[in-house]
C-alpha cells in the first residue's frame, strides 16, 4: 500500500516516520522549505518510545506531485491550512484512493467530501503531544500515542481492514473502530472544553481548580459541550464523559490544550474549527451555551490583536 502523509510536523512526521520504521511504503507531501530540511538533516524524532533518525525520508512538494498513484492519504494538516492541504493534496486522490484526516473537530469532513467525495473519506482521530523542534526534529513528549480509523458508516471494510494491517506494529497504539464519528465527538467535547478553559483563563487546569469558580467554569463547559454533541445524535458515552470529567477536574494538573500554548508562542489557532463550529451547531439545535460564547470571543480577540499587531 503506497502512502502519502499530507505534512511531516510533529502529528504527520511521527506516525509516517513510526511506519516507515517498519518498512510501509511511505511519502511526505511537505512545502519546500521543510523538504530542505529533511534532505539536509533527515527526519528525527526524540520520543520515549525511542528516538528515530530516517536518513533520507521520501518527500514530494505539490509542484511535483503530479499524477502518483497513492492507496491512502494520512491528513494531518492544521484546520487552518485545509484548504491549501486539500488543493496540494488533490492530484494524489485518484480512483481508489482513500482519505484518512485525524484532524480536531468535525468540519473538515464536510470540506474533503465535497473534494473528493464521500465514499473516498474515511473518519478518523489521533492522541499525540508532540512538537516540532528548533532544529527541525520531531519531540514525543509522553507515552500518549493513538491513531484510530474507521468508515463513518460503522462497516468494517476491505479497505479499512487493510489499513488497520498497515498500522499494526509501529510504535503506537493503532486501533479499527466501528464507531468513528462517536469518538470524534466524544474526542471533540474534551478538547474544546479543554481548550475553552485554558485559553480564556490562560492557565493549567489545576491552576483553574484553584481558583474560585474555576470547578464551576470547566464543569459548565463540560456541560454545554456534551449536551450539543448529544443534540447532534453522538452523546458520547456514559463512561467516557466520566473519564473526561475526572480528567479535567484532577486536582493539581498541568494539562493545557495546545491552544492555548500556540497562544502563548502568538501561533495561529483553531478557534473556528474546535469551538466556532461547535457554537454553530449547538445554535442550530438550541442549545444554550453562554460560557462557549465568551470562550469564542476571547479566541476572535487574540486573532484580531494577532492580526492587527502583524501590520
Amino acid at each position: 500500500m503506497r502512502v502519502l502523509v499530507v505534512g511531516a510536523g510533529a502529528t504527520g512526521g511521527y506516525f509516517g516516520a513510526r511506519l516507515a520504521e517498519i518498512g510501509r511504503d511511505i511519502t511526505f507531501l511537505v512545502r519546500p522549505a521543510r523538504a530542505e530540511i529533511l534532505a539536509a538533516r533527515g527526519l528525527n524524532l526524540k520520543s520515549p518510545f525511542g528516538d528515530l533518525q530516517l536518513p533520507a525520508p521520501r518527500t514530494v512538494t505539490a509542484d511535483r506531485l503530479g499524477e502518483q498513484a497513492f492507496d491512502l492519504v494520512v491528513l494531518s494538516c492544521k484546520a487552518y491550512d485545509l484548504d491549501a492541504a486539500i488543493a496540494d493534496m488533490a492530484p494524489a486522490v485518484t480512483e481508489g484512493t482513500v482519505v484518512l484526516p485525524i484532524l480536531n473537530g468535525m468540519a473538515h469532513l464536510d470540506a474533503l467530501d465535497a473534494a473528493f467525495g464521500p465514499a473516498r473519506v474515511l473518519g478518523g482521530s489521533c492522541a499525540i503531544i508532540s512538537t516540532v523542534g528548533p532544529d527541525g526534529e520531531i519531540r514525543h513528549m509522553s507515552e500518549l500515542c493513538t491513531i484510530t480509523y474507521g468508515e463513518r458508516d460503522g462497516g468494517r471494510s476491505d479497505r479499512a481492514q487493510a489499513i488497520d494491517a498497515l498500522m499494526q506494529g509501529a510504535k503506537f497504539q493503532a486501533r479499527l473502530s466501528d464507531r468513528i464519528l462517536l469518538e470524534m465527538w466524544e474526542k471533540w467535547v474534551f478538547l474544546a472544553t479543554l481548550a475553552g478553559a485554558t485559553t480564556l483563563m490562560r492557565a493549567a487546569l489545576g491552576d483553574i481548580l484553584a481558583a474560585p469558580g474555576g470547578r464551576e467554569l470547566i464543569g459548565g463547559l463540560h456541560g454545554e459541550c456534551l449536551a450539543t454533541a448529544a443534540a447532534a445524535g453522538y452523546a458520547p458515552r456514559d463512561k467516557v464523559a466520566a473519564q473526561a470529567r475526572a480528567t479535567l477536574t484532577a486536582e493539581g494538573s498541568p494539562m493545557t490544550a495546545s491552544m492555548l500554548r500556540d497562544i502563548l508562542g502568538g501561533g495561529r489557532i483553531e478557534a473556528d474549527h474546535v469551538v466556532g463550529d461547535l457554537i454553530a451547531r449547538a445554535r442550530a439545535a438550541g442549545v444554550p451555551h453562554p460560557l462557549l460564547g465568551i470562550v469564542y470571543t476571547g479566541l476572535k480577540a487574540y486573532e484580531a490583536r494577532r492580526a492587527r499587531e502583524a501590520r
